[in-house]
């Protein structure tokens, strides 16, 4: 009888058992059909996220702001210095009491005093202006007095006839667009730009002419503030100016040729009844 031997049976047991191939199990995973049930899930979610990392970026902002308002200021920082305006701007003094200005959004006014006055802790200087047309008195700041400007000169008055003697300059464009176009002239002050708003919009003695109430408007607007002017710089009464003024437009001609018939009939009884 052969002897068995253990150790030599055992290897070829193992060997064996080492030489079977285990069989790998591989599972498939399947892929799940996107909806749009899922996208909308997902697209919520992520904007939940950002609103959430917004909010923290926010909080996180205000804390700061907090801390640094509750932070109390060292001595070394250095604090911003904060100028104190007390009093204007000091300028001389153009015009004098009871001189004639032109204030172009007013037209001519009468300087009746300076004034002191302290507004917002700031002391300043005015001209005090009275417009005896409007019934109004006015204030202009002493360094805005480029705002103003004098009276016009002799030669200046005789050259703003001259331009209303001329013939009316009138465009195409529409009312509106020329309706501003006068009230800027207007409101500018410059005398020779109102004589060119009078002429323009000047109808004469024309009565089938007819004329909207905002045309009619700047014009008496204009026409009054040039004859205010007129009257002061010729020193003549508002009669007077006005008779130059309308002769130079051709207004008002037929009142003018009956009153020079009257005078005229006036004057030839009183040398009737003297001879």
């Amino acid at each position: 009888m052969k002897k068995i031997n253990l150790i030599n049976t055992l290897k070829k047991t193992f060997n064996k058992k080492a030489k079977v191939k285990k069989k790998k199990i591989v599972i498939k995973k399947t892929k799940k059909p996107v909806t749009k049930k899922s996208k909308i899930v997902k697209q919520k979610i992520i904007k939940k996220k950002k609103k959430n990392i917004s909010k923290n970026i926010e909080k996180k902002a205000d804390n700061e702001t907090k801390q640094n308002l509750l932070r109390i200021p060292k001595n070394n920082e250095q604090k911003p210095e904060i100028k104190k305006v007390k009093k204007q701007q000091t300028e001389k003094r153009l015009y004098k009491i009871k001189d004639y200005v032109v204030y172009p959004k007013h037209g001519v006014g009468q300087i009746q005093e300076f004034k002191k006055m302290n507004i917002g802790g700031i002391d300043i200087e005015t001209y005090v202006l009275k417009f005896e047309k409007d019934k109004a008195n006015g204030m202009v700041p002493v360094n805005k007095q480029n705002h103003l400007r004098p009276l016009a000169t002799i030669n200046q008055v005789n050259k703003c006839i001259s331009i209303l003697k001329g013939k009316p300059k009138i465009k195409r464009s529409m009312w509106s667009r020329r309706a501003q176009e006068y009230e800027a002239k207007i409101s500018s002050g410059k005398i020779y730009e109102l004589a060119e708003v009078v002429r323009d919009l000047n109808k004469g003695d024309d009565i089938m002419v007819d004329q909207s109430y905002s045309e009619r408007q700047l014009f008496e607007k204009a026409y009054e503030r040039i004859l205010a002017e007129f009257q002061i710089v010729m020193n003549s009464s508002p009669e007077d100016s006005q008779k130059k003024l309308d002769k130079a437009l051709k207004r008002n001609l037929e009142k003018q040729v009956v009153k020079t018939d009257v005078k005229d009939s006036e004057k030839n009884t009183e040398e009737a009844g003297v001879e």
